[in-house]
């Protein structure tokens, strides 16, 4: 599943005519980066949620040339956040774990290919959710105090309040449909999704080994580029 929903509102100006997953960075779509590294990876259905100018998404997919099968889910009458997006897409995703990337932000693969990094890691038997992070260190154009521990086991808990947590979520994960039950409400993250794998032990994490950059505002564009075009 491929997140294209949300609102952008960090990114103004450039959002108030176009979709945040539709900002043109290194000289491509946003959402276009993400999409080429799923099909890189050999899957082949993807799903794609929409709300805010969700007929310029619709008509950008359909541009899109591949063997790639391109669903939306359509949120067009309510933003349902992470979370709800997840719940109303899942007859659209199948009965089996699945990747689930969010368009905005930008990575580049180390020596092996994240996708396939995190396919090699999944267990289902002692995982719910996979996350791909990235050393906080590493986490270019991120100003968070990160996201998550990692034990040893690979097992992931949450930032300690008003401490920096060494790893940052990419955006990319591995989730099993069964994670993807008992919604609170029709709007919520997926934080509560991951909130119950923590506390069932069941939420886990591997190191991203390329390059990662959070694409949140118009400032991050030159500095991504300038990242990106120096190697």
């Amino acid at each position: 599943m491929l997140m294209a929903a949300g609102l952008g509102k960090r990114m103004r100006p450039l959002t108030a005519t176009r979709p945040k997953p539709l900002v043109k960075v290194a000289g491509k779509a946003l959402m276009d980066h993400a999409l080429d590294r799923i099909e890189a990876a050999g899957i082949r259905k993807v799903v794609v949620n929409v709300h805010y100018l969700a007929s310029t998404v619709e008509a950008h997919l359909k541009t899109r040339k591949g063997p790639m099968d391109l669903i939306v889910s359509d949120e067009r009458d309510r933003l349902l956040e992470t979370g709800g997006g997840l719940v109303k897409a899942l007859p659209l995703l199948g009965t089996a774990p699945f990747l689930c990337a969010n368009s905005d932000n930008l990575w580049i693969d180390g020596p092996r290919d994240s996708i396939g990094l995190l396919a090699d890691h999944w267990d289902d038997r002692r995982m719910d959710a996979l996350l791909l992070v990235v050393p906080h260190a590493r986490a270019n154009c991120h100003s968070g105090p990160g996201d998550f521990h990692m034990d040893a086991l690979g097992r992931l808990s949450r930032r300690k309040p008003g401490h920096v947590a060494p790893f940052v979520f990419t955006g990319v994960q591995i989730l099993s449909p069964r994670l993807i039950t008992d919604p609170p409400d029709a709007v919520f993250s997926t934080n509560v999704f991951w909130n119950r794998a923590i506390a069932a032990g069941r939420l886990f994490g591997v190191a991203h080994q390329g390059l990662w950059f959070d694409v949140g505002t118009p400032q991050a564009i030159p500095m991504v580029e300038a990242i990106i075009a120096h190697g």
